[in-house]
């Protein structure tokens, strides 16, 4: 067995089944699948009976009543019998060529660690689409998610991430105490062995995200917290691509007051405050235009501007909130994820 696709699954019966169901159309067959499942009493098997003995892949379910991410992706590992492990979120659809994709990279390019990027599929919601766009676009985070290279010390992310199996191992896997962003902590501590990576821009996967403005706010408020977690772990993993989120929403709220100025200051209040104005709109505008493009929809392109907004708040205040519990208040753990 060549490649092992691992992935965490936890209630969703429609969701996982989306999954499965992709991987059946795959064009390229030297590979199993294998699923770590916490669903409270078992619930989400009988939905995949259908799958056991399908003609395109091996199915194994691993179960453990609330297994957590982490630890699903451990113990699914330990099962797994191929040479690379490729970790996929159950919220993915894997288009029909991402393994020969995979393998022909693979055959001329000697990487221990991989991975791919994420899209929408065009029957998305446009809220999907939205929010794919604000995290992926390079104009909202610098393309830090994705950037068209090779082999380098690219961070690939547990929803389209492969491993060599034997230094999956070498590193222990996944370090099960980290409750959010242990996929990248595990691609940091890949590299710092030595290992190389690389991006494999052709191997990309649908990937749906949340279903509401609130959860994706409590996503990535959860995602700015764990920097400041992997920070303490990897010193030097700290980018200044990092604190945009921060910074930005500092810039938001001051281009927000400068509408008071620009009524009420004197001459020179209201000059900088027309100024604050004008570039913070600027940016909401190439936000709309460029998502609207790309999408080809106006209401794609007004919502990537709520979407926008909810990342950069959630994830500012998820990092400063955290960075004051580690750093001021000196609370080791930080606060709760």
């Amino acid at each position: 067995m060549k490649y092992s696709l691992i992935s965490p699954t936890f209630g969703r019966p429609e969701e996982v089944t989306e999954f499965l169901e992709s991987l059946l159309t795959q064009d390229y067959n030297d590979f199993e699948v294998v699923l770590g499942d916490g669903t409270p009493e078992d619930r989400l098997r009988p939905e995949l009976k259908k799958f056991e003995g399908n003609d395109t892949y091996p199915l194994t379910i691993l179960y453990k009543e609330y297994l957590p991410v982490s630890d699903a992706r451990n113990e699914a590992a330990k099962l797994a019998k191929g040479e690379y492990l490729i970790f996929l979120d159950s919220d993915c659809l894997i288009p029909q060529g991402y393994l020969k994709a995979v393998d022909a990279f693979l055959e001329n390019n000697q990487v221990d660690l991989f991975g791919g990027p994420d899209a929408a599929r065009d029957d998305f919601t446009n809220l999907q689409k939205a929010i794919s766009f604000s995290m992926t676009s390079f104009i909202t985070t610098g393309g830090i998610r994705g950037k068209k290279k090779t082999v380098g010390t690219y961070h690939p992310r547990g929803f389209n991430m492969g491993i060599r199996k034997a230094v999956f191992e070498d590193v222990n896997g996944y370090d099960e105490n980290f409750k959010c962003g242990e996929d990248i902590e595990l691609s940091m501590r890949i590299l710092e062995k030595g290992y190389k990576s690389a991006f494999i821009e052709n191997a990309h996967v649908y990937h749906k995200r949340r279903t509401s403005l609130g959860k994706f706010y409590k996503q990535v408020y959860r995602f700015g917290a764990a920097r400041i977690n992997l920070w303490q772990k990897h010193p030097s993993e700290l980018k200044m691509t990092h604190l945009f989120p921060l910074a930005f929403s500092v810039f938001a709220i001051l281009s927000a007051i400068s509408a008071f100025g620009i009524m009420l200051g004197t001459d020179n209040i209201r000059s900088i405050s027309l100024l604050l104005f004008l570039l913070f709109g600027s940016y909401l505008i190439a936000v709309y235009w460029l998502s609207a493009i790309l999408n080809k929809s106006l209401s794609v392109g007004f919502l990537s501007i709520q979407t926008t907004l909810t990342m950069m708040f959630g994830y500012g205040w998820g990092f400063a909130k955290n960075f004051w519990a580690v750093k001021v208040l000196g609370k080791k753990e930080g606060i709760k994820l």
